[in-house]
């Protein structure tokens, strides 16, 4: 704004000189007047376009600045939120049962979008077999082992240097956050979560809940996280869980695959060994169909005929001599045909 007031003084200042300086031109030479008013005219439309830009770009600037206003009233209202969300966060990293609260419910939003079930993946909160400890998250792995996670995580002092005052009140309480780190390491390793003889993987998850403190303990503290690893504790943030778990599933699948290719192998072989037994007592069964139906052909083919020719030789006897058959008892089958054979060549005559 001062730079536009300087513009209209000066184009002021330009035609009170020009005004000036045509008085002054006219007196001393009438005839030229004529000639020189074409020239002032010619500056004054100069100066007008001159003032006619300044104009634009005075209403330029006051839309600027309107649109400034609300750029920074829309900045404002969302630093309140912030500022609020930031005093709900500072809030719940003060008490120490909400944080883990905070913690387990992080914990089992990655569970879900990894695709892990409870009591199928994973277990909560359930003590150990033949001990006291009790993990927030016991994960099932290949071969009957578990791997078991803590979500608790000492966060008073890293809040605290987060408020601090000075620098030296800051260092303090940043040499606190890491002895407390170092504690709740120790603590872990100390604990029946590492049991490998037990059925345990050979590692326990320390899960922390916030990327930026992760990074904090890397930037002030890298040593905390090789200490971690001598002591068979591996840290992890909701990013290196997440592919973490993503590995505990396709190892959990691939292990129930491989499960699932054993059952049918076995399963396979059984019906091999039924299948053979199948195919000895058919072949066993056929070898006595072949038996029977020889001894069947030979029965009624050989033997018959030989039993026939008796047979005739007595009949044609029996005809030779004008024997009569003997008749059979009352009800025999054979006495009915004869007497059935009588009637129809009687009835014939």
């Amino acid at each position: 704004m001062e730079a536009v007031a300087v513009i209209l003084a000066v184009a002021v200042l330009l035609l009170v000189g020009v005004a000036a300086w045509a008085m002054r031109s006219r007196g001393r030479d009438g005839g030229g007047f004529d000639v020189e008013r074409g020239r002032i005219d010619e500056r004054l439309n100069r100066v007008n376009d001159a003032l006619d830009r300044v104009s634009q770009a005075l209403d330029e600037g006051g839309r600027r600045e309107a649109s400034l206003s609300t750029q920074l009233g829309e900045i404002g209202r969302q630093t309140s939120k912030l500022t609020d969300t930031t005093e709900g966060l500072r809030r719940v990293l003060s008490s120490a049962q909400a944080r883990g609260q905070w913690g387990e419910r992080m914990a089992e939003d990655i569970l879900r979008r990894a695709g892990l079930l409870e009591g199928t993946n994973y277990r909560k909160q359930v003590t150990q077999a033949e001990g006291t400890a009790r993990p927030d998250f016991t994960f099932f792995l290949p071969d009957d082992r578990v791997l078991n996670m803590d979500v608790k995580f000492p966060l008073d002092n890293y809040v605290r240097s987060l408020e601090a005052r000075g620098d030296i009140e800051r260092r303090a309480q940043e040499r606190d956050f890491l002895r407390d780190v170092r504690r709740h390491i120790k603590a872990l390793a100390t604990k029946e979560y590492v049991d490998p003889e037990g059925g345990t993987a050979d590692y326990v998850l320390l899960f922390i809940p916030n990327e930026a403190v992760f990074r904090f303990i890397h930037e002030v503290g890298p040593q905390v996280f090789d200490e971690a690893l001598d002591s068979r504790v591996v840290c992890c943030t909701p990013l290196t869980l997440f592919a973490m778990l993503a590995l505990i599933r396709q190892a959990s699948d691939t292990l129930a695959t491989r499960q699932a290719a054993e059952e049918i192998v076995g399963l396979l072989g059984r019906f091999n060994q039924q299948w053979g037994r199948f195919g000895e007592t058919l072949d066993k069964l056929g070898r006595s169909i072949q038996s029977m139906s020889r001894n069947y052909d030979a029965l009624s083919g050989t033997r018959r005929k030989a039993l026939q020719r008796p047979l005739d030789r007595i009949e044609a006897l029996r005809e030779q001599r004008h024997i009569h058959i003997a008749p059979g008892e009352h009800g025999d089958d054979g006495f009915a045909l004869e007497e059935a054979g009588d009637e129809g060549e009687n009835g014939e005559d």
